[in-house]
């Protein structure tokens, strides 16, 4: 009998005599654009019984936010297109915030069967992309009935250190997991040490636990080993159910080297202003936290020291107080000072969303100017500022033709290419008759607008790393969806974002 079998045996016979009791922890504490937003303002929600498909349907963004149909992922194979959102990493913010609204929309599975691994599928893709939260409200929307939903809110949960709800459901119905690390900890925190110790022992000599989580695990239920042994390694990559075992052990892990969904657990300030700081700007840096939120982390208090973050800190308050000042020049000097620091940090966009609205109102020169018209075609209003910009140069009169307000004499086939990454792909991707390649215009009529979208976005990705002709596939494929505003931020922001990492 393989070592699986033995387990289940195990926690068959084992939770057959006494129930998980859970108790606090002090130390545990073209029909239209799909949305792209800052971030999702995740709603009240109460969980229901669903049935399979409306289990996988689920969402935070109905059609009717986000423009895309119901059948978004009908026709695709499941496990075909679960691989696709795993492998995913968009490039841009654009289609990062694409891809968070094709996760959190609301949409029928692929096929009736494939309702809760799909729902995982979307919801393993959220949680690395730091969407904790929206994660979260999704699970409580259609409830912790399946073993494989379960096993994600008790992930999130622990996360959040929402720690004695996972052991009181795992109480109430024992059958929604076979993690025996998770059963072990939430019977010793329900006060049955011995209990525990025996599932532990047993567990541990048929391997059904990895020996790392088995010598975590005995240091958590019996401090005097923990003390005999000695510092633990900390891992590379914790999950939740570790991080708090470490936690309780008296040697918590810094999240600052840890994956994206831990920088959440810094946002709250407890652990220290310059914490708050690094976890703000990396959500921030992929669009897992609204601009409004860094700007509100950044802006706190005053920088007591300086270098690293602290010199970034300081040149955004010192941007921020000469916009207040009225003293018009005062703003250019501390852009020249702030802008690097942003670009540096991969926070241009937000950096964009935030000022580019007040600088373009401004009057100011030389390099000042350039980084206030980089802002305001960096920004979610970069169409209505583009065009307000001067024709200037070919690289402006060109930036202008991408973010769609050039003149009508303008002929983008016929422009001199500027000296900027990628122009040359985007300029055949906006030219006159572009269209999407043969592989996913096929997949249009075949497969779904969703794995449509996808790999598009693996395209674009493809593209950035040195491909150009995958990089005009790519635009020339959410063109023809009608996704044309997405296309152009995108586009925008893969020449200027690659401009300024070439300066550094």
């Amino acid at each position: 009998m393989t070592a699986r079998p033995l387990a289940r045996l195990l926690l068959a016979l084992l939770t057959a005599a006494a129930p998980v009791v859970a108790q606090d922890d002090p130390t545990g504490a073209p029909a239209g654009e799909p949305v792209v937003a800052d971030g999702v303002t995740v709603p009240h929600v109460d969980s229901a019984p669903l049935g399979a498909q409306g289990v996988g349907a689920a969402g935070l963004l109905p059609p009717s936010v986000t423009g895309l149909p119901n059948t978004l992922w009908e026709g695709s194979d499941a496990s075909r297109l679960a691989r696709l959102i795993a492998e995913t990493d968009p490039a841009v913010p654009a289609l990062r915030a694409l891809m968070r609204t094709l996760m959190l929309a609301e949409a029928a599975p692929p096929s009736p069967d494939s309702g809760v691994a799909h729902l995982g599928a979307r919801l393993d893709w959220l949680f690395e992309a730091g969407a904790v939260d929206e994660a979260l409200a999704v699970l409580e929307i259609v409830g912790t009935n399946e073993p494989q939903l379960f096993a994600r809110w008790a992930d999130l949960t622990l996360l959040l250190g929402r720690i004695e709800a996972p052991c009181r459901t795992l109480a109430a119905r024992p059958a929604l997991s076979d993690d025996l690390g998770l059963r072990v900890f939430c019977i010793a925190r329900g006060g049955d040490w011995s209990r525990a110790a025996l599932i532990l022992g047993s567990a541990g000599q048929i391997g059904a636990l990895p020996a790392r989580r088995v010598d975590l695990l005995e240091r958590y239920l019996d401090p005097e080993i923990h003390e005999a042994r000695g510092p633990l390694q900390p891992p590379v990559r914790p999950t939740p159910l570790e991080f708090r075992l470490f936690e309780s052990v008296g040697e918590p892990l810094p999240t600052a080297p840890l994956p994206l969904p831990f920088a959440v657990l810094d946002l709250t300030g407890d652990m220290g202003w310059r914490a708050q700081i690094v976890a703000a700007e990396r959500l921030a840096r992929v669009g897992a936290l609204p601009a409004n939120r860094l700007l509100g982390v950044y802006t706190a208090r005053q920088p007591a020291a300086s270098g690293g973050v602290w010199d970034r800190v300081a040149a955004f308050q010192a941007l921020e107080g000469a916009l207040a000042s009225d003293v018009p020049g005062a703003v250019g000097p501390a852009l020249e000072k702030a802008w690097p620091q942003m670009a540096s940090a991969g926070l241009l966009v937000p950096f964009s969303t935030l000022f580019a609205r007040q600088l373009a109102d401004l009057p100011l020169e030389g390099r000042a100017a350039r980084m206030a018209e980089r802002a305001a075609l960096l920004s979610p209003d970069y169409r209505g500022l583009a065009g307000d910009l001067a024709a200037g140069d070919d690289a402006t009169a060109f930036l202008r033709a991408i973010a769609g307000v050039a003149p009508e004499d303008y002929d983008l086939a016929e422009a001199p290419v500027p000296d900027l990454p990628h122009a040359a792909a985007v300029a055949a991707a906006f030219a006159p008759g572009a269209l999407p390649p043969d592989g996913l215009a096929d997949a249009l009529v075949e497969t779904s607008l969703g794995e449509t979208l996808l790999r598009a976005i693996g395209l674009f990705s493809d593209g950035m790393a040195g491909n150009p002709h995958s990089l005009t596939e790519a635009l020339a494929t959410l063109r023809a969806v009608g996704l044309e505003d997405t296309a152009r931020q995108a586009a925008l922001q893969a020449m200027l974002l690659d401009a300024e990492r070439a300066r550094r």
